[in-house]
């Protein structure tokens, strides 16, 4: 029977027993959890497009894994990236707007208030704005509507 051991107590490094091909250039991970991942997820999309659109074109090509490594450390760097300029820029408006995503069962309309305070930092200095894709044109963007009506089943 297997015991559990505490890795930080290990004195043993871990090694990681699959690692990378030489000739993929290593990145560090993002280091944050899915609150700040989806509260700068529109930044991230349109600051990073041409990266991920590199990506998904990539993986239509070939769907072996290791066939995309290169493109996927970039969308990981693009996005890293943007996350510290953030950090840099706008760290109480973010981290206000995150906190309200992890208290709230990440649902955006419950937290459109610290979102428009976002929104309007990173597009101070940063000059990034929030657009939604596949939103019908003429009408306001959903987070920019200043009085929703909230309805059981919306139609």
């Amino acid at each position: 029977m297997s015991t559990y051991r505490d890795p930080a107590q290990s004195k043993v490094p871990y090694k990681d027993p699959t690692p990378l091909p030489e000739h993929v250039p290593p990145v560090t991970e993002l280091g944050v959890t899915s609150a700040p991942l989806k509260s700068a997820a529109f930044f991230i999309g349109g600051h990073c497009k041409e990266y991920n659109e590199d990506f998904m074109l990539c993986k239509a090509e070939n769907r072996d894994p290791a066939h995309c490594l290169l493109e996927g450390r970039r969308v990981t760097r693009c996005a890293a990236d943007l996350i510290s300029k953030l950090r840099d820029s706008c760290l109480n408006e973010f981290d206000a707007h995150w906190g309200c995503l992890e208290k709230n069962n990440q649902e955006y309309y419950r937290c459109r208030k610290p979102e428009r305070t976002l929104n309007k930092c990173v597009f101070d200095k940063l000059g990034l704005s929030k657009m939604i894709t596949d939103a019908p044109e003429g009408k306001p963007q959903v987070h920019e509507i200043e009085k929703p009506i909230y309805k059981p089943i919306q139609k």
